[in-house]
This record gives structure tokens, C-alpha cells and sequence, in this order.
């Protein structure tokens, strides 16, 4: 099964079953990928979360059943997932800007959200540069957040975590330390032990590669030898960053032969202006 097959069997599944109590694990299964890097790639590719599309889906299938159909509110409710009205309510005008009543009298509009389906396109307008390299284990040093991967609490708590530590100094601490084998601060997502896959959580680290003794204040983690593929990322912060993700997910994995290894991959940060339209980084993947 190819990366784009893996994908789009997790979007049928979670349209199959839309009305049914559905786990991240299920779906995650059915790609045949781990929960980390299924959410990590669906929320690339889509720009929403697992959960706010099967949320956005199931809301535009209640509004087509109040248009087309007699049945009640407190059964759509129920049917789509909301244990009161009420809550079905709420969640309906959030989506759609009017409530179930407005839509059964005709007063109001829906916002239609349609079922997803993935399409690779190649771009070569926007060439991407890359290289394969091979690295033993190496050592990396700094501070560390346990984050949800079910929910958007790691789109919220990974800006917070960088401005925590570009405010107190601990990044430009980083930088001095950093003697490794990879030169930069490093941005490291790591959900790849059994433990955090079963208990559904994430480590995202800020960190330099570092062979000392552990600064006070800091912990060290090991990354695995690994076979990297290193994107080349030219450009301001966080958009560049942003951008160049999708491409490898939406272009350069589906072209390619190479699968995501699992284990632990990274951002590399230079100490330039983030802001500068000249500023260069990297994003390391390990494969397989």
C-alpha cells in the first residue's frame, strides 16, 4: 500500500463510519501508520484535525438530513454524536452561522463541508532541495513538553513552548552549547515509544546537539542512527516552515520510494532573523 493509498483508506474509514464512536487508533489502523505521524500528516495535508473533520462532516450530514428529511432534532442530535440537544445545537451554529430551527423553516444557509479526497500533484514551479544522508546516534540536549495527539493541544502548546523559550534565553543558551554533529536549534517531535503511542501523547522538544555534561534546568535524548532525508527550507517564519511541510507530505512522499521511519524527526533553526524573506533552516526526516 502506497503512503497516498495509506491516507485516503483512513479517509474512507472515517466516512464509513462517521455515525459509529470511532478512535484515532482506529483510524490510524486502517492507514496502517502510527497515531503520531497519522495525525501529524492528515493535519499537513488538510489543515484540520481528525477530530474537527469528522466533526465538520457529521454536522453537514445533520444539516442535509433538517433539509430533507422530518426527523426530529433530538434524534439528529443523537445520531450524530451529542448527548443533548443543546450541545448539537451549539456546535451546529458554530459550523453553520444558524441553528437546526432556522434550517427546518428555511431561514438560513448551510456550510457544507465535502468528503476529502486525497490528489498528489507535482509542482515543478517549486522545486524542492534535498539531500540523503546517513548519521550514527547522536545526543541532544534541552528542554522537553508531553503534548496530546488527540486533540489540537500540540498546535496550541508548541508556539507558547517557543516563545517560552526565546523570552527567557534558554534558546540563545542552546545555541552557545551546541557542538554536535547537527549545527542549529533543533525543534524535535518525538511520539515514536510504544508507551506514548498507547497513551496517545507526543515529546516536542527545543534542543541543540550536544555531547557535555546535561545543563541544569535541561534534559538529553538520544536520537537513533538513522537515515535522514534533509529539506532545504528558504524563507521567514513560521509560513516557510509551514509550506515546506506540505509539500513533502502532498508532493515529495508520494513520488518517492522512501517511508517515515517512526522514530523521532526534527526542525533545524539557524540563529538569523526569523523574519528575514532570506532566512535559511532544514527539516530532517528519518526513512526507511
Amino acid at each position: 500500500m502506497t503512503w497516498v493509498d495509506s491516507i485516503q483508506s483512513a479517509i474512507e474509514y472515517m466516512e464509513e463510519h462517521l455515525l459509529e464512536d470511532i478512535t484515532i487508533e482506529d483510524i490510524a489502523k486502517e492507514a496502517n501508520i502510527s497515531v503520531f505521524h497519522f495525525q501529524r500528516s492528515f493535519t499537513i495535508l488538510t489543515d484540520t484535525s481528525v477530530g474537527e473533520y469528522l466533526r465538520r462532516r457529521r454536522l453537514t450530514l445533520a444539516g442535509k438530513e433538517l433539509l430533507t428529511t422530518d426527523q426530529r432534532v433530538i434524534d439528529l442530535a443523537y445520531k450524530y454524536g451529542y448527548d443533548t440537544p443543546e450541545a448539537f445545537t451549539k456546535a451546529f451554529r458554530r459550523q453553520h452561522g444558524v441553528t437546526p430551527s432556522d434550517i427546518r423553516k428555511r431561514t438560513g444557509k448551510l456550510q457544507s463541508y465535502n468528503r476529502l479526497v486525497i490528489q498528489v500533484t507535482l509542482k515543478g514551479a517549486e522545486p524542492m532541495k534535498y539531500s540523503v544522508v546517513e548519521k550514527e546516534a547522536f545526543r541532544i540536549v534541552g528542554v522537553k513538553r508531553e503534548f496530546s495527539c488527540t486533540g489540537e493541544e500540540n498546535q496550541k502548546g508548541i508556539p507558547k513552548l517557543w516563545a517560552e523559550v526565546n523570552g527567557n534565553g534558554t534558546c540563545d543558551r542552546l545555541f552557545e552549547l551546541n557542538d554536535g554533529v547537527v549545527k542549529g536549534v533543533l525543534g524535535v517531535c518525538d511520539g515514536s515509544s510504544e508507551e506514548k503511542r498507547r497513551n496517545k501523547v507526543m515529546d516536542y522538544w527545543v534542543a541543540a546537539s550536544f555531547g557535555g555534561e546535561v545543563p541544569s534546568g535541561m534534559e538529553s535524548m538520544e536520537i537513533p542512527a538513522s537515515k535522514w532525508v534533509v529539506f532545504e527550507v528558504h524563507g521567514p517564519m513560521p509560513v516557510a516552515m509551514q509550506n515546506a511541510w506540505k509539500q513533502i507530505y502532498s508532493e515529495w512522499f508520494p513520488s518517492n520510494r522512501y517511508e517515515h521511519a517512526g522514530t523521532p524527526e526534527f526542525e533545524l533553526y539557524t540563529a538569523e532573523d526569523p523574519s528575514s524573506p532570506d532566512l535559511y533552516s532544514e527539516i530532517w526526516i528519518p526513512v526507511k
